[in-house]
């Protein structure tokens, strides 16, 4: 009993002495990949023999290899991935030999799940991009491959997968290799890739060399994964996130958080970022052990010398090794949604701990998944990759990408269906705003209101094409008028004759156009008019940016609310006619959508009001507000 427990103690400690090395397989969908890492578990028999009796099992009852092992129903777990023979959910697998301990992330290859590779990546040390021998290259494969040296992995194996299909020919696998070094490599920065070809359903150089292939005279997958060097930057400075605030008892405040970069000590003197409050470390925790330093991977909890203001979402650094704060970012996205999304669209941002309020400002260009050249777009849709500025709508901190990895990374949330609709890397901060400062003037919307006589409001008419917002909107402005109020009327058709002439009618010209009409509008306001908007404004978000320009109290949204049938019989300018027979494309309430408000401040129902009493009922509402 002794020595048996001699010998575990020699294992473990041994065990624990040795590096772990997280990687990822990756590549188009039946490549190969779960087979892969299936195979490498039997054959290095890391996999205990009742699992071997249940993989033969149930290899025999899926029957996707005819009376042989599936391997990859080693690492396929959801009932929906053994029935289709695919991948959906990334797999994770632990599994170590006696030189090196794995990670290992087995993600989908489908383009639907592009999201679940990536996010599997951000974690990986190396990729394995499989490559199907009977098919060569193919989109995913230069997607999954432009991904992986975008989540900052530079060691890549491309494993030439199923090469006992072409009846393993030495032509094939050198004619893959180069077409991969010429399409894909030259174009990406991978500092070192290693070419092996294997066949991972008969074991072909996984483990063992392969008798079939022995004009291949490189080492097998297991040696080569065993043995890479895997190279980290250990000189960044300290950084951690404070991820919880722990706080037991009246004696005990600790700040916990997993070290993302550098090493910290016992005595160092730390900042925080947002406030620049400094304290020194009074004690660090490694779990319930008591340390003297801990570095970068390390999950601990800190206590301090003095009492000072850290809440979850601060990062805390060395003192003067702080973190540049910005509001601005310029960030590579991978767009996850099912529905695109355009630019001055509002998500929030969740880097490390931290939730920020941000807007899709520009998109710069999208990333040519099969060129890689950068191409112009005015949307992104599900699995595109672009370039695109960020405006947060506060100060953080934040590094890039290159400098820190658990910083420079981060998801959006679509804020009213709480999904992640996007993730990204920050490439720089954006500066420009730094020297843009709001220029003060001594006369300002109160003064103007007194000598107008008036409250400045903005009257926002939104409704279909036809439903008769020009029509009370100008009867309104001339009954104000006779009224001694100074008034003024923006109408979109006038607009598209100047301003926004040079916007189309697709759904990121609206959205630009009410942008301008927003900004207008609040120029306006501003002078002490009182402003008039007639839009169809199709969108919610749209009217709701908008909003948000004036005090609530300021801002009235008025809904000319028509039928489908009432606007298409009235149709004063032929439009639903035309839109009807296809002339015109992206037209309101055909072929493109109209999002009705939710709680305007007015409806106005044309099938059953006339103009002249949708005017005097806005203007009794004005009264009642005392806004007249």
């Amino acid at each position: 009993m002794t020595a048996a427990k001699t010998e575990i103690k020699k294992f473990i400690t041994k065990q624990n002495k040795l590096d772990t090395l997280r990687f990822i397989t990756c590549g188009s969908v039946d490549d190969g990949k779960s087979t892969l890492l299936g195979r490498m578990l039997y054959e290095a028999q890391l996999i205990f023999d009742d699992q071997v009796d249940s993989l033969v099992k149930d290899s025999k009852k899926i029957g996707t290899q005819g009376e042989s092992i599936d391997f990859a129903l080693l690492v396929d777990g959801l009932a929906a991935e053994r029935e289709q023979g695919i991948t959906i959910d990334v797999a994770y697998r632990f599994f170590s030999t006696d030189h090196r301990k794995f990670i290992v992330a087995d993600s989908p290859g489908h383009e639907q799940y592009t999201r679940n590779m990536a996010t599997a990546a951000s974690n990986a040390d190396l990729a394995i991009i499989l490559i199907d021998a009977r098919n060569g290259i193919l989109s995913q494969t230069k997607r999954h491959s432009f991904l992986v040296n975008l989540m900052g992995i530079k060691n890549v194996i491309v494993a030439i997968n199923k090469m006992d299909l072409v009846d393993y020919k030495k032509d094939i696998f050198e004619n893959i290799v180069e077409q991969y070094k010429d399409l894909i490599a030259k174009k990406l920065d991978f500092s070192r890739m290693h070419f092996i070809p294997v066949s991972a359903l008969q074991g072909d150089n996984i483990v063992k060399k392969s008798r079939a292939m022995d004009w291949y005279e490189g080492d097998t997958l297991i040696k080569i994964l065993e043995f890479i060097d895997i190279i980290e930057d250990k000189s960044s400075p300290f950084s951690m996130p404070i991820q919880y605030v722990n706080r037991p008892s009246l004696n005990f405040r600790g700040f916990c958080g997993r070290v993302s970069s550098g090493n910290l000590c016992i005595g160092d003197e730390i900042e925080v970022s947002n406030s620049k409050e400094t304290a020194s470390i009074k004690e660090i925790f490694l779990g319930d052990h008591n340390v003297q330093e801990c570095q970068k991977g390390d999950s601990v909890t800190i206590t301090l010398n003095k009492e000072i203001d850290i809440s979850r979402g601060d990062i805390v650094t060395i003192s003067g090794d702080h973190i540049e704060t910005t509001n601005g970012i310029l960030a590579t996205i991978v767009w996850f949604g099912s529905e695109p999304s355009f630019s001055n669209r509002s998500f929030i941002m969740k880097s490390a701990h931290s939730q920020i309020k941000c807007d899709l400002m520009k998109i710069k260009h999208k990333i040519d998944i099969n060129s890689y050249q950068q191409t112009k777009a005015d949307k992104l849709e599900m699995n595109d990759i672009a370039m695109c500025e960020l405006a947060l709508d506060k100060n953080s901190s934040l590094q890039s990408f290159s400098e820190n990895k658990d910083l420079g990374n981060f998801i959006l949330i679509d804020k009213k269906t709480n999904l992640t609709v996007a993730a990204g890397i920050i490439n720089h901060h954006l500066r420009r705003s730094a020297n843009v400062k709001w220029q003060k003037t001594d006369i300002n919307l109160d003064l103007r209101e007194k000598l107008l006589g008036q409250k400045a409001v903005v009257l926002w008419f939104t409704g279909l094409s036809g439903s008769g917002k020009s029509t009370i909107s100008n009867l309104l402005e001339k009954k104000l008028f006779s009224d001694e109020k100074l008034t003024y009327l923006i109408d979109g058709d006038n607009l598209r004759h100047g301003l926004n002439k040079d916007l189309g009618f697709k759904e990121v010209d609206r959205i630009e156009n009410l942008r301008r009409v927003g900004e207008v509008a609040k120029l306006m306001f501003d002078s002490g008019l009182i402003v008039l908007a007639s839009f169809i404004s199709p969108y919610k978000k749209d009217r709701k940016r908008i909003k948000k320009l004036f005090p609530s109290d300021r801002f009235i949204e008025i809904y000319v609310k028509a039928s489908i049938e009432s606007v298409k019989e009235r149709d004063p300018k032929g439009l639903y006619a035309k839109a009807s027979r296809g002339e015109i494309p992206n037209f309101t309430g055909i072929n493109a959508p109209y999002e009705e408000p939710s709680k305007p401040d007015i409806i106005i129902d044309t099938d059953k009001m006339s103009p002249e009493n949708a005017a005097d009922q806005i203007i009794n509402y004005l009264k009642e507000k005392k806004c007249l």
